[in-house]
């Protein structure tokens, strides 16, 4: 891939430059942050933000999707994020090289990927930088074929695929033969819906998008609550392409293996496609309005523009490596750069990942029937609730005492004008499902919407992307981003691992995700327990921000023990999942969008 030795050339020259960046380049004496109500010398304040407004423009969304930024200081804005993000990716660049080179040297050993198991060659001994600190997630490579650990990925690796089918409201969207159901789960489907039992997830939109060299199907599957084990399993899936077979655990084990890798290259598309519209284009959009409204003094400001570190930097960097002709998109999935930005756009655009309040971090799980549902059994194990929460909740009493350190009562809120003018203005940006100054009247309300903006940069996004992609989400053989022969017509295949990309391509591929991987930034203050510890921003805030920071400290130092700490148990399982997964550390993570 050419844009591979594009940053390979220029990463020695700038890796070495320091990850800790501040968005102020001195430390000239500021002034403390203050709501406009109390600021002395309103007016200039009032002028600052004028200011901002002239300068400071909508423009085209950046490879698709919602607007962004543009004007003077929007332009000076993006290229500010631009070098900070460039600087963490040729940092990055400079491991994934050294890895590549071992890789390359280690070609032999691949026995030219002839079985499914010379894929999990790929990851012996090798991409090591690119994997520190965790490593592949133990377990990815030697469980790969039990249906647990495929599953399990619908509540951890990409957690916002799946939901529960709610009796008396959702039909079954197929119906599979009744005597094989009965065989794999004991019961019949009708019963299974019936009881909340059942789930599912559709990626039949993906039928119509533009196709590139390689294959994928636009599969929709089921998945259930056991009735006798209670764990989560898969139960169907249908390809929704060709001969539209339909496929379950009581297929051949080459089948219904193979049917899981047509889901998961379905389902990894719809994670890294959604998760741009869900986080980057819903914070990146509420942000433009908050700059547009907020004094630079303004503590919300404040605390949202520490959130935002380089966000205005990864779109640009999305056009040149993803979406553009011959990009790692067309190279390394079933669909098209430009494909794969019309999906992010529709995404956002339908409110399905650009709502904001109704996709706040437990409402959008409630509202799946994924957690607090009130038919059918509880998720025996939810791995990223467990441990997104958390993180959230941690998140939410720092903002609860920011927000009430300033704001003494209600009352406050709904009188502070900058505060409101960035509830309309939010709607003129394109946010969608957002508070307005009618609906903005406490601080209850206001917590949460920070909350969930921090949700977004942090847990929601790491998730399912940066350092997750080469150590999980894109782990072959069971999670391949395309299929590289047609999807068959008929069962009966004898060897999965011809669907597989070959070895040819395989080392660009892993690569291009070593790019999003950011293990320099673990043990530093660019990680999560860092979110609100910038000095800067810090010296102007309140003593009880300032404690508050010192708390959520601490508790993410130790929530990062526990996690660290993960093992499996007896039973070979650790959050209940036949693999380990660790990608929400808060000193792992970072506490920004970052890639």
């Amino acid at each position: 891939m050419r844009f591979i030795g594009l940053i390979a050339a220029t990463a020695v020259s700038v890796a070495a430059a320091p990850l800790n960046h501040h968005e102020v380049s001195t430390r000239d004496i500021l002034p403390p942050f203050s709501l406009p109500d109390v600021a002395p010398l309103s007016t200039l304040r009032a002028v600052g933000v004028t200011t901002k407004r002239a300068t400071f423009l909508y423009g085209p969304g950046i490879g698709g999707g919602p607007t962004s930024p543009t004007g003077a200081l929007g332009l000076a804005l993006i290229a500010a994020d631009s070098a900070l993000t460039d600087t963490e990716l040729a940092a990055e660049a400079v491991l994934s090289t050294a890895d590549r080179g071992v890789a390359t040297l280690d070609i032999a050993k691949y026995n030219n990927l002839k079985t499914l198991d010379d894929y999990t060659k790929l990851y012996d001994d090798e991409w090591v930088q690119s994997t520190n600190p965790t490593g592949v997630m133990p377990g990815m490579l030697t469980n790969y074929t039990q249906d647990l650990l495929f599953s399990m990925e619908r509540l951890s690796l990409n957690p916002y695929s799946v939901r529960r089918l709610i009796p008396g409201q959702d039909s079954l969207p197929f119906i599979v033969d009744s005597s094989t159901v009965q065989n794999v789960a004991g019961t019949s489907l009708s019963s299974l819906l019936s009881q909340g039992r059942l789930f599912y997830v559709d990626h039949r939109d993906q039928s119509s998008l533009p196709r590139t060299a390689q294959f994928g199907a636009a599969c929709d599957a089921y998945f259930y609550i056991s009735p006798s084990s209670g764990a989560f399993l898969p139960l169907a899936i249908r390809t929704n392409y060709g001969s539209n077979l339909i496929y379950t655990p009581a297929d051949s084990a080459n089948d219904w293996l193979l049917a899981k890798m047509m889901f998961n290259v379905n389902d990894f598309f719809h994670g890294q496609f959604h998760h741009l519209a869900n986080t980057h284009f819903v914070a990146e959009v509420a942000f433009q309005a908050a700059v547009r409204t907020l004094s630079d003094n303004h503590p919300v400001y404040g605390v949202f523009k520490r959130l935002m570190y380089g966000a205005f930097g990864i779109r640009p960097l999305a056009v040149v490596v993803l979406f553009r002709q011959n990009g790692s998109i067309d190279n390394f999935f079933a669909h098209s750069g430009g494909a794969a930005q019309t999906y992010s756009a529709t995404l956002y655009n339908n409110g399905v990942a650009g709502a904001v309040q109704s996709n706040y971090f437990e409402t959008n799980l409630r509202r799946r029937g994924l957690i607090g549902s009130t038919v059918g059994p509880a998720l025996k194990s939810f791995p990223f609730y467990e441990d997104a929460l958390v993180i959230h909740n941690s998140i939410k009493k720092f903002i609860t005492s920011f927000v009430n350190s300033y704001y003494s009562n209600d009352a406050t809120v709904v009188g502070d004008a900058e505060l409101q003018a960035w509830m309309g203005e939010a709607v003129t940006a394109g946010s969608i499902d957002f508070p307005s100054s009618s609906t903005m009247k406490t601080r209850g309300q206001l917590i949460d919407l920070l909350s969930h903006m921090a949700h977004l940069v942090s847990t929601s996004h790491h998730t399912v992307n940066t350092n997750n992609l080469i150590t999980g989400g894109g782990v072959l053989p069971l999670n391949p981003s395309a299929l590289y022969k047609d999807i068959p017509t008929a069962k009966g295949v004898t060897n999965v691992a011809d669907y597989l990309i070959p070895v040819g391509p395989v080392l660009d591929m892993i690569q291009n995700q070593a790019f999003f991987s950011r293990p320099l930034i673990a043990g530093s203050n660019r990680t999560l327990i860092n979110m609100f510890n910038d000095a800067i921003m810090l010296s102007r805030m309140n003593s009880a921000t300032r404690a508050a920071n010192t708390k959520f400290m601490s508790e993410m130092q130790a929530q990062s023990q526990v996690v660290k700490n993960r093992k499996f148990d007896a039973q070979g399982l650790s959050q209940g999942m036949p693999f380990l997964w660790q990608s929400l550390d808060p000193n792992v993570a970072p506490w920004s969008l970052t890639i």
